[in-house]
């Protein structure tokens, strides 16, 4: 994901410290002044073991994430050296010009040509081929002619109004993806960014004009993931930033894991940059599934809620304690939200626009065996344990 952590070793190591010390301190109704408690994704279940703490109601704890986890001192150290210093100063796609963020290994001979730091990167928004000077890339484009592709090189799988959706295949297209990655990185901190596309699916986001098909932005996920990634690398390029372009990235990965009939969750860990884009999404989603169907059912459980959403099980749990509504009684998963209270977190979190449009969607996942996938909703049970029973009613 994308972001940056620009702490310390030392001050990661003391917040996590405190983190700790604050969920040890956490109070009855889940209160603590630590704001590290209400950051992160991966969620510990409080548990209520003495008898007399039966029938007690606690907030689940959440624990922070580290996009730089396991890295040790010396490998952060090298880490944060290679890439504190950019070798491309500004990228120009298509009519925009950009200013780079981070550093990116580009090949070490095409750096070598313009001396080791290039000042503006020229890059085909169609082919995605850089260049170093402007001529070089208006040769390009005479030379290329009418034949040069005016789009990804892949299928189109959806098409609304202005915006398209190509998905590319990495094993077919390995230069253009490695050409993504390479331009991705220098709006991307990784501790790690993979050049190896074979494995993976790209998703590239276009505005479509008289032109052509412009990218504004793309995730990539794995053609298999053995633990329920269904987005491993996203990014809107900052000239169409602010556009809702995320978001829309982000839904659009829940609804390839729809059709696959899987849930899914974002690679992790995340980062800080991954979670401000995320946790908004899940939380008006979550919201908006629980306002409109509290007046139905009686009762919800976790997996019926992960099974129409796709949203994998911990990232509802998490989301549900961040707004804190969700209670563990007697090992028992609660909401505690009335209707009203619902009506006005939808207001606070409203679904946004532009929205997916899962009619327009014409895409054919890869088949596996349900019995061996465990991430399908078929294999999706309720538990006792996992009941959202909301004391009193939503």
């Amino acid at each position: 994901m994308d972001g940056n952590s620009k702490e310390s070793e030392a001050q990661r190591t003391t917040r996590r410290q405190k983190q700790k010390r604050a969920l040890a301190e956490i109070s009855v109704d889940g209160s603590s002044d630590d704001p590290a408690v209400s950051t992160g994704a991966v969620v510990q279940r409080q548990k209520v073991s003495d008898s007399n703490q039966s029938g007690m109601v606690i907030t689940v704890a959440a624990e922070e994430m580290d996009e730089h986890e396991g890295l040790d001192e010396e490998s952060l150290r090298e880490h944060e050296e290679v890439t504190k210093v950019k070798n491309v100063s500004r990228v120009e796609l298509g009519k925009y010009q950009m200013n780079s963020w981070y550093f990116s290994p580009l090949p070490k001979e095409f750096l070598a040509r313009a001396g080791g730091v290039i000042d503006v990167l020229y890059v085909c928004e169609f082919s995605l081929n850089y260049f170093i000077r402007k001529e070089e890339l208006l040769r390009f484009h005479k030379r290329q002619g009418k034949s040069l592709l005016r789009h990804p090189p892949g299928n189109e799988i959806y098409r609304n109004g202005k915006l398209s959706m190509f998905e590319v295949d990495g094993a077919e297209e390995k230069i253009y993806c490695q050409n993504l990655c390479y331009i991705a990185k220098l709006f991307l901190d990784h501790k790690t960014l993979y050049f190896d596309v074979d494995p993976f699916l790209f998703y590239v986001l276009c505005e479509v004009d008289e032109r052509g098909f412009h990218p504004v932005g793309y995730f990539s996920k794995e053609k298999y993931s053995d633990v329920g990634y269904n987005l491993a690398c996203i990014l809107t390029f900052p000239s169409h930033q602010r556009k809702g372009y995320g978001r829309f990235l982000i839904d659009f990965s829940y609804e390839l894991s729809k059709a696959e009939e899987k849930v899914g969750s974002p690679e992790k860990p995340m980062s800080d940059l991954g979670q401000q884009a995320y946790k908004p999404y899940w939380t008006s989603t979550i919201v908006d599934f629980l306002r409109n169907h509290s007046s139905k059912v009686k009762s919800l459980s976790i997996m019926e809620i992960s099974v129409q959403t796709s949203i994998m099980a911990e990232d509802i749990i998490f989301t549900l304690n961040q707004l804190g509504i969700l209670k563990l009684i007697n090992n028992v998963y609660f909401i505690a939200a009335s209707s009203e209270l619902l009506e006005k977190l939808a207001k606070q979190h409203p679904v946004k626009n532009p929205r997916v449009d899962a009619s327009k969607l014409h895409w054919s996942p890869y088949l596996t065996e349900v019995k061996k996938d465990k991430f399908s909703i078929f294999s999706k049970k309720r538990s006792v344990d996992d009941g959202l029973r909301p004391p009193g009613g939503f």
